[in-house]
């Protein structure tokens, strides 16, 4: 996990918990900037295909759609942490992870984002539902993460599968900088398995086209 220093007057230790601030608030903070780095090697199992992909921008619920990292203290109560933000709102860290992945796996012959202008065979929609540390009453917070992704036939706009992908990863302190990490792991483990099964629903689906 790499954090971006732009201010050196907070310690990790105000943005615990104690240290959220309500979603809204104009209070301005010195920032800590977390930018996760995903890099998830091909798995054996992963299958070769020979289609193209084009990703859509993923869409998310406001709250969601943004750099600040959200904390659920308790059930129905969503904050923020103060004084941290990531580096790029959470669609846009969903659809790097997992065009990125795509890319370096070797396993498709070409993948790149709706805004390229590029058509593809299929394309992948993604919902981010989560992206949050819940305390769910426990006394450590987990990072929650949920993506649902619908793989479409670009040919006929044919949804070809949909699943619904969740990790939780428990974070080994409440300060902002182990809950960060425990967000790089649930976001791997995420986009593993999406890339996985996205890549087996295409490779399925593509005699089907001819």
């Amino acid at each position: 996990m790499k954090a971006l220093r732009i201010s050196l007057c907070a310690s990790l230790a105000a943005f615990a918990l104690a240290g959220c601030s309500i979603l809204g608030s104009e209070q301005r903070d010195p920032v800590t900037i977390y930018a996760p780095d995903i890099r998830v090697p091909a798995r054996a199992e992963w299958p070769t295909v020979g289609w193209s992909l084009v990703i859509a921008k993923p869409t998310a619920a406001r709250v969601v759609d943004s750099p600040r990292i959200s904390v659920r203290p308790t059930p129905g109560e969503l904050q923020v942490y103060r004084g941290v933000s990531w580096a790029q709102p959470a669609t846009e860290l969903v659809q790097d992870a997992v065009q990125r992945t795509l890319e370096d796996s070797g396993r498709i012959p070409a993948v790149a984002s709706a805004d390229a202008g590029i058509l593809g065979d299929y394309k992948l929609v993604m919902d981010v539902r989560r992206f949050e540390a819940d305390y769910a009453g426990a006394a450590l917070p987990s990072a929650v993460v949920e993506i649902n992704a619908k793989l479409v036939s670009s040919r006929d706009q044919r949804v070809v599968a949909s699943r619904t992908f969740l990790q939780q990863q428990p974070a080994t302190s409440v300060e902002v900088a182990q809950v960060a990490q425990a967000f790089e792991a649930a976001l791997t483990a995420a986009t593993a398995d999406l890339v996985g099964w996205l890549l087996v629903a295409g490779r399925d689906d593509a005699p089907l086209r001819r």
